[in-house]
């Protein structure tokens, strides 16, 4: 968990850690002179030094939430530290720079390409002639083939928790020589440069029983600078060596020891010389710098907790942006939030500006709200789309509720019947998880969808709305009506509702909103456990924001290891603080957050990963043009117009990309916060005694 909430499960490579009228979408900036994808906000902080001022040898110890159920990153249950130890045991093809953007490994492969597209794709690696596994045999056309096999779906006995990409291979065979492989695709596929990393060997992946099993608690052939010496459940830690086999550069240290250390633990376990390098909270990091600031002296009178508190004095903060964002998800799946234009007011309703300055501002981090569902500022696919759905307008959020029937000052059930109607409700619930409602509420949507796909905005498509258009819309509800703006044409605004929307001067706080005798009250469910303090801050940030248009929001705090399972993934709550990572292949890793949940053979909703239950036929439709256009410049343009009508949906809010805070002694080099960029572990080491890295430097290849 981090120390800004928990995320749910990655879908991009590492497991980490979720329409009628026109849809107006901001001109796509992939036909502007300036990359719209611009840089990112912060870079890596890692303190880079050649590997000539290492020490050759060591230890690091480095913090990590949890021993993995599994080493193997293509099941359900892999977690982050099943990645990172997968980065530093195994091959990967491609690794992220520091934009976010996948790079050719040259530890793995000489070259990488497309060398066919029609009448089919066709991708020629050529591998370094140098790589091999630990147990002597070349890395080479068997590993493809067998990872190809076990992934593609074709068969149930392997427990694959993801298949994308690989179910699209037709083929994979020897090319000219052992150290070519070609892989034949039966449908276009642009994101092939997701797949082998990481690249497990053919032993692990050549059966189900192998597949399900072996690579579970140990890992016997590796290939990568270290290898899984021990993974020791009783004291909660994985050692990694230094591999003997490796062929690129040796690594600098001698063995990496990832410890499992709760979060609310951390502090004390640096202070204490447990650990060298570990992600911290805020809290932590006052703590570092107050230290940093004293004056060193040590008094044999002095506390446990001063001993404590002098002892960080030997570490710093360094701080990026993680490749994630935190988003405000609005459960679409009934109650008022069902209606795209209540969902549309509450995001209209906050000012993500100020959330963002409020959360990274005292970090010192870049506070910009992120622009984008679907990629980070400065990843290629980045472009803000927010114009889609607006700039915080408390007028525009009052209107809106207006339109969908939410009155100031309606009459408002009494508090028993109100008691009685959540029983109903509750009750309704539990029938509804039979699959009856839900399948009924799935076609409903289709039916919905097939006709307009669900999002009204004024505009025409692929055209931003201009200011006469939002004065016609101004000028539409004043009059009682707003066809097309933000509803159904032919479906009005109650003229009354507009005029005592339009009564409360700008600024003043709306009152309570009601419809049908209900008031409009939100569930905003927020996890409870350490670390998740600065969600309960945005949180009590956007109730004050929702109260000033009218809406009512309750919160709700719940056991953290319920969050997800019972409450976000179960659809039980209507607002929601929760993660996501920004992948470099969002058309294949971002779709199953985004796409239209459809009714399942059982009567259940099938939502994949889009938790907000929020999804348009447009939307999945662009993803697959996306995936299968290989076009870079078009891909981008598609993912883009995408974004677009993400955002005019309102399932989801993009607020700010998520601070990254590493605590790590003050000799340590080429390690941190790593930003974007993939860790590169072999030059991860102890500056030498009375080095200084030079401002910029790099890691040379020496």
């Amino acid at each position: 968990m981090s120390h800004d909430g928990p995320g749910p499960r990655a879908v991009a490579r590492s497991v980490v850690f979720l329409t009628a009228g026109a849809l107006a979408v901001p001109l796509l900036a992939g036909c502007a002179s300036e990359d719209p994808a611009g840089k990112p906000l912060a870079g890596p902080d890692i303190v880079p030094a050649a590997r000539s001022l290492l020490v050759d040898g060591g230890t690091l110890r480095w913090a990590v939430d949890s021993v993995p159920e599994t080493l193997n990153t293509f099941q359900a249950d892999a977690d982050a530290t099943t990645s990172r130890v997968a980065q530093a045991v195994l091959p990967s093809m491609y690794r992220l720079d520091e934009t976010g953007r996948p790079e050719i490994n040259p530890d793995y492969l000489e070259s990488a390409k497309v060398v066919e597209t029609e009448p089919k794709q066709v991708v020629l690696y050529k591998l370094n002639q140098q790589a091999v596994w630990s147990d002597g045999r070349e890395i080479g056309a068997a590993d493809f083939a067998a990872q190809w096999r076990a992934l593609s779906g074709k068969d149930s006995a392997y427990w694959t928790a993801r298949n994308a990409g690989y179910d699209r291979i037709q083929r994979i065979e020897r090319g000219a020589n052992d150290l070519e492989v070609k892989v034949t695709f039966a449908r276009p596929y642009a994101d092939w440069r997701s797949l082998f990393s990481p690249l497990y060997p053919k032993e692990v992946m050549g059966t189900p029983d192998s597949f399900n099993d072996s690579a579970r608690r140990k890992l016997k052939i590796t290939a990568g600078p270290f290898h899984v010496r021990k993974l020791d459940r009783k004291d909660d830690e994985i050692t990694l060596a230094r591999n003997p086999r490796w062929w690129g550069r040796p690594a600098k240290l001698e063995k990496i020891v990832l410890r499992a250390v709760p979060r609310d633990e951390r502090a004390e376990a640096l202070a204490d010389g447990k650990v060298d390098l570990a992600e911290i909270d805020s809290g932590t990091v006052r703590r570092i710098r107050l230290a940093d600031r004293a004056d060193g002296r040590k008094d044999k009178a002095q506390s446990k907790s001063e001993r404590r508190q002098q002892a960080l004095r030997g570490f710093e903060v360094r701080s990026s942006l993680e490749p994630a964002f935190t988003q405000l998800a609005l459960n679409g799946s009934e109650g008022p939030l069902a209606d795209e234009r209540v969902r549309r007011a509450v995001a209209r309703a906050l000012d993500r500006e100020e959330i963002a300055k409020a959360v990274l501002k005292p970090l010192g981090l870049p506070a910009e709200p992120v622009g984008s569902h679907l990629a980070l500022a400065g990843q290629a696919a980045y472009a803000d789309n927010s114009g889609a759905l607006g700039d915080q307008d408390t007028a525009e959020a009052r209107a809106l509720l207006a339109d969908a029937g939410w009155v100031r000052g309606g009459p408002v059930k009494e508090e028993k019947a109100e008691k009685a109607a959540g029983a109903e409700k509750e009750k309704a619930k539990g029938e509804r998880k039979k699959g009856e409602s839900e399948q009924a509420k799935g076609e409903k949507e289709k039916g919905k969808s097939e006709k307009d796909d669900g999002t009204y905005v004024v505009g025409e498509d692929d055209k931003a709305p201009t200011e006469a258009d939002r004065e016609k819309k101004r000028h539409d509800l004043q009059q009682g009506s707003a066809p097309g703006a933000y509803a159904p044409k032919g479906t009005a605004a109650p003229a009354e509702a507009v005029a005592k929307a339009g009564a409360t001067p700008a600024g003043a706080a709306a009152g309570p909103l009601a419809k049908d005798g209900k008031p409009l009250t939100l569930r905003f469910v927020l996890p409870s456990g350490p670390g998740s303090e600065t969600l309960r801050t945005v949180a009590e940030r956007i109730r004050r924001m929702l109260d000033r248009v009218g809406i009512r929001t309750e919160l709700t705090k719940v056991k953290d290891e319920s969050y997800f399972k019972d409450h976000i993934a179960s659809g039980e709550y209507d607002l929601a603080l929760y993660s996501w990572p920004a992948s470099a292949y969002p058309a294949t890793d971002a779709r199953p957050i985004y796409a239209k949940p459809v009714p399942a053979a059982d009567g259940s909703l099938n939502v994949e990963q889009n938790y907000t239950r929020v999804g348009t036929d447009q939307v999945d439709q662009l993803f697959e043009q996306a995936i299968s256009t290989l076009n870079d410049s078009a891909r981008r343009n598609l993912i883009r117009k995408a974004d677009s009508r993400i955002w005019a949906a309102a399932g989801s809010i993009p607020l700010y990309q998520r601070p990254q805070l590493t605590a790590a002694r003050k000799n340590l080099a080429n390690t941190g916060a790593f930003g974007f960029r993939t860790p590169v572990y072999e030059d991860m080491g102890f500056l030498k005694k009375g080095a200084r890295p030079a401002p910029g430097a790099t890691a040379s290849k020496k």
